[in-house]
């Protein structure tokens, strides 16, 4: 299959608003390439390896969006320019500029290699991408991940937010939804917590991957993934519903809980854009439900709700 790369090159502080205007249009994946938070990230430890010369903040990074070059393509490309014609509008200070080409399947692959590194999140969790290797230490719970051209690597925050919720609700033998799964890295961390897991993707190459990824960490015996409808997918009621994937299809996504979740089970949502909290907190209210956790970073947020009634 043939991709459409976006390429865009924008003052760092206008990074979230580009990745989210992506994300809007239906990206398949986005990789970032900020000089100064890799810069950031060899000075503080978060990364336990890296393979870069000395590098100096430019104050720009380059973000680029993945797309399948079908019929939608065109209509995607003039939402996306419109988007960007506003941000410049809107920031007229911000370095704009943009530009498209195509890319191969196993190119847009080796993408993600450059710049995904060993990566420390929350108390004990280890991300090692295969084609490296991390120093695992005594409490350390190690998952390594090839995310393909699947997203979900553990260093952008909307899937680093989640890790944390993971790391701090699941408890063995809970069940846990991964709506969404991506490259199947949250499935992989519920189940090395004893969770049993199911997830499930719209994209039959997400779930492929997903299940390389299980495998890979050995919980595929813990984690179902299927690719489907939620009705098709998801079986019975879970102590955790995760659903890492935009604002809007969270919204939507809602009203469905009352048949998803357990009485006293936890909804996780995260990818969600700093701007678009409040209209998620009215919409969780209107579902009969209750936030009683919200996690950020970086200007994106992830939010933890129980059914009204129910005192976590």
């Amino acid at each position: 299959m043939k991709w459409q790369e976006i390429s865009v090159t924008v003052s760092s502080e206008g990074e979230e608003a580009v990745a989210a205007l992506f994300y809007e249009y239906g990206a398949k994946g986005v990789a970032v390439d900020d000089p100064g938070l890799i810069r950031e990230y060899m000075i503080s430890g978060i990364w336990d390896a890296h393979g870069f010369a000395d590098m100096e903040p430019t104050g720009c990074c380059l973000i680029k969006g993945y797309f399948p070059e079908d019929e939608r393509i065109l209509d995607i490309l003039s939402g996306i320019r419109e988007g960007l014609a506003r941000l410049k509008v809107l920031f007229p200070e911000w370095i704009l500029r943009s530009e498209t080409g195509t890319v191969r399947e196993r190119d847009w692959a080796d993408e993600w290699k450059k710049f995904f590194k060993p990566v420390r999140i929350g108390r004990r969790w280890l991300i090692e991408p295969t084609w490296e290797k991390a120093e695992v230490q005594e409490n350390d719970i190690l998952i390594r991940i090839d995310p393909g051209m699947a997203f979900g690597t553990g260093t952008h925050p909307t899937t680093s937010l989640c890790l944390e919720a993971i790391e701090d609700l699941v408890k063995p033998g809970m069940t846990v939804f991964d709506i969404g799964t991506g490259s199947g890295i949250l499935a992989v961390a519920a189940a090395k917590l004893g969770g049993k897991v199911q997830a499930g993707d719209i994209d039959a190459l997400a779930v492929r991957i997903a299940k390389e990824n299980a495998e890979l960490n050995q919980v595929e015996g813990k984690v179902t993934v299927e690719a489907g409808n939620l009705g098709d997918i998801f079986k019975g009621r879970a102590d955790v519903v995760i659903a890492n994937i935009v604002a809007d299809v969270i919204i939507e996504l809602l009203p469905q809980l009352e048949n998803l979740m357990a009485e006293d089970g936890v909804f996780v949502a995260s990818g969600i854009i700093d701007t678009r909290v409040q209209d998620l907190e009215t919409e969780i209210q209107k579902a009969g439900m209750r936030m009683i956790r919200k996690r950020e970073d970086a200007g994106w947020a992830a939010i933890e709700a129980v059914r009204e009634g129910y005192y976590a």
